[in-house]
């Protein structure tokens, strides 16, 4: 009987995965781990952990060097995941980490586009003051306005500079 032990990359994502800042750390000092290394769904470390709320884990990941405008295979970004999920202080620290605004995924959505879908505001918020460009239009060419719109999202629509809705 034969065992396999686990890549150290693997071992990365899982650490990533549990916000494990301590074998985050351990792990990036081996010389085979490839920070920025995507798996077969194209997830890297920094999106795993941003997308579990691992704030830690993530500046971790991000002072090490890991590239925060990577993408997964349906062109997600950490900033997008981010976006969907609600966690502010996580998109706070990769938009201070350059982390693009305006990426694309493979339906054309941008990070605040998700921000806008799920009622994110304080997001919708952050983005649009970082200058995320609102004007885009998704793979339907709808924009955020139109989501927010959609949504019934208020608040999404007045940060987003849609006009007065009468009663």
């Amino acid at each position: 009987m034969s065992f396999t032990s686990a890549q150290p990359i693997d071992l990365l994502y899982d650490a990533a995965r549990r916000g494990d800042v301590a074998e985050i750390k351990r792990l990036l000092e081996d010389p085979k781990v490839y920070l920025n290394a995507q798996n077969g769904k194209g997830y890297t470390a920094l999106i795993l952990a941003t997308y579990d709320g691992h704030l830690d884990a993530a500046r971790v990941l991000l002072d090490a060097g890991a590239n925060p405008n990577l993408q997964d295979a349906s062109g997600n970004s950490a900033l997008m995941g981010v976006s969907f999920k609600g966690y502010a202080d996580i998109a706070r620290l990769l938009i201070e980490r350059h982390a693009s605004l305006d990426l694309r995924n493979g339906n054309g959505g941008t990070a605040l586009m998700f921000a806008t879908l799920f009622g994110r505001n304080e997001i919708v918020k952050i983005l649009l003051d970082a200058g995320a460009d609102a004007t885009i239009k998704d793979a339907r060419g709808l924009t955020a306005l139109h989501l927010a719109g959609q949504q019934g999202n208020e608040e999404a629509w007045k940060l987003l500079g849609g006009p007065e809705q009468e009663d």
